[in-house]
């Protein structure tokens, strides 16, 4: 009540200082006592409805533990009509009340000045959902691009509809182009760990950027990130970074055969580590997401040297290393790739004592797990310590990177230092080092992990409830802030489980959450992440829509 009161007070100050022509703006504090202040603006705006644009904007922005201060710049102009002096009261007293109470619950580990103004443009009901631009877009997009997509699993082949186009992305939200708003699960996949268009972060690329957007030479944001890097992962002492996660795989593929001097390497059906010609067998993600055991163009020489396991069973690598004559064993350590299938603790163990004991090397493609699950990584998590790790997303911060690394004496082997060739024109990017340095400061604060952990466990949750309440067979789990279930009993210990899984059910799911605006990543095959940004009211306001939703099933 006295925030409600306050805020009243001073929206009446500022609808009567707008409709009678006086610029205006307010800073919004954070701390044990919030304050308005009331300061003139040089630039006034056209209309009361530019003010309400220019409010919603302050509040979805992310305020970082540094930053005490919200600045909001409104005010009036001679064409706004006296009449609509009771409605911008109403606005402003109710907008202004959100704004000074900006540390109630909920606001996100990050302190985003989260409210429900402008909740009527979320696509909240299925009677309202437009997508007319989208489609539009999306039908030329097919006569310029294959499938009208610059990656396949975007195209929403396997759960139906066309997808929706993006405008802008912000902390937990996106909206396309339609103007619809959707709570993001999808999170570029995986990347926006702080959220999207983190302020901190984009206020360090534009400083970045003032020196330009690529050297194509050493610069010395290269060494501050992979220092980071090999402070928190334990299994590296130098990286290589690279422009994406299939670039680094490729590196490391080239890097254990050239170290090794063998040819062969395990991976396991359903892990997907980009779309290398090597790694294209039996692979998970968008292979798996549109059934494709193989890619066609990719000659039987390239894959003559992969072999296939079954993840989650020991027997069947070990059956594979008896030769001899095996570079490495190379696994995603949480799978993201077939959906979200963890592995066992003793799968991990036995990997490790199984690789040392037949002289390979042990190898985690990290490119999703790594600062998604923990700070260190999985290996991390788990205990077990692998000779090589692959990485992306999350260290670029939201743009393209990959980085692969491990022992000094492994990575020796890698150009200049060493024989085995691998390069990149934009490796090493500033930009991206930028973005990954700011990403993984955040990262580090304290609470991090520990609120990803708790807001993704009462998100699937949920979900596994609002599931089984409406009589589905469901079962799913979460690590930190990757989660995913599947419509089938369970459990899914790996690719061959989670293919039972009730994909048509899944598919109309996805379409009947995507219309009251929940985005989640289309297609069964593919894991779902949270952010810091995600507040307990998207939670609860998720969970709501999934009880909504599983009952119509």
């Amino acid at each position: 009540l006295p925030v409600a009161v306050a805020g009243a007070a001073v929206g009446f100050v500022v609808a009567a200082m707008i409709t009678t022509g006086v610029p205006l703006s307010f800073n919004v504090m954070k701390g044990q006592t919030q304050t308005v202040q009331l300061t003139p603006v040089a630039e006034p705006l056209p209309k009361v409805q530019s003010f309400a644009r220019q409010m919603s904007f302050a509040q979805a922005n992310v305020l970082p533990a540094a930053q005490t201060t919200a600045t909001v710049n409104l005010s009036s102009a001679e064409t706004v009509a006296r009449p609509l002096s009771i409605f911008a009261l109403g606005v402003i007293a109710f907008v202004t009340a959100a704004l000074v109470s900006l540390r109630t619950k909920s606001n996100g580990l990050l302190g985003t000045a989260q409210s429900n103004f402008g909740t009527m443009a979320m696509a909240s009901s299925a009677g309202t959902f437009n997508t007319t631009k989208s489609n539009a877009i999306f039908e030329e997009a097919k006569t310029l691009m294959p499938g009208g997509v610059s990656s396949p699993v975007r195209a929403f082949k396997s759960v139906g509809g066309n997808p929706i186009v993006f405008d802008r992305v912000k902390g937990a939200y996106c909206w396309d182009v339609d103007g619809n708003k959707y709570i993001d699960y999808v999170g570029s996949w995986g990347p926006a760990i702080v959220g999207h268009a983190n302020d901190e972060v984009l206020a360090y690329v534009r400083e970045t950027m003032e020196k330009g957007t690529s050297f194509g030479a050493p610069s010395a944001l290269e060494n501050v990130l992979a220092k980071k890097v090999i402070e928190a992962v334990p299994s590296v002492e130098m990286v290589r970074f690279t422009n994406s996660g299939t670039e680094a795989c490729m590196g490391m593929l080239r890097m254990v055969r050239a170290y090794t001097k063998r040819e062969k390497v395990i991976k396991f059906e359903g892990c997907y580590h980009g779309h290398a010609d090597g790694f294209l067998v039996q692979a998970g993600s968008g292979v798996a997401t549109l059934g494709l055991p193989d890619s066609p163009g990719v000659p039987a020489g390239a894959t003559a040297g992969t072999l296939v396991a079954q993840y989650n069973d020991l027997a069947s690598v070990e059956a594979l290393l008896k030769g001899g004559d095996v570079a490495a064993v190379i696994l995603e350590p949480v799978v993201g790739n077939s959906g979200f299938i963890p592995p066992t603790k003793e799968f991990l163990v036995g990997l490790r004592e199984l690789t040392k004991k037949y002289g390979a090397l042990l190898v985690f493609d990290e490119v999703m797990t790594g600062f998604r699950i923990a700070y260190g990584c999985a290996q991390s998590y788990f205990g077990v310590t692998p000779d090589v790790t692959t990485m992306g997303k999350v260290i670029g911060g939201g743009l393209p990177v990959g980085a692969y690394g491990g022992r000094k004496d492994i990575m020796s082997v890698v150009a200049p230092a060493g024989p085995m060739y691998q390069a990149g024109t934009l490796s090493g990017n500033p930009l991206a080092m930028a973005a990954g340095i700011k990403t993984m400061e955040i990262l580090q604060r304290p609470g991090s992990y520990e609120y990803l952990d708790k807001i993704t466990k009462k998100l699937i949750n949920g979900i596994l409830d609002a599931g089984r309440e409406a009589g589905h067979d469901i079962c799913g789990g979460h690590i930190s802030g990757m989660f995913g279930f599947f419509f089938c009993k369970g459990p899914v210990n790996n690719y061959k489980d989670a293919t039972k899984s009730d994909t048509k059910k899944f598919a109309k799911w996805h379409r009947m959450m995507l219309e009251r605006g929940v985005y989640l990543a289309p297609s069964q095959f593919e894991a779902g992440f949270t952010s810091l940004a995600h507040t307990e009211e998207d939670i609860d306001r998720t969970i709501a829509i999934a009880q909504e939703v599983m009952k119509q099933l």
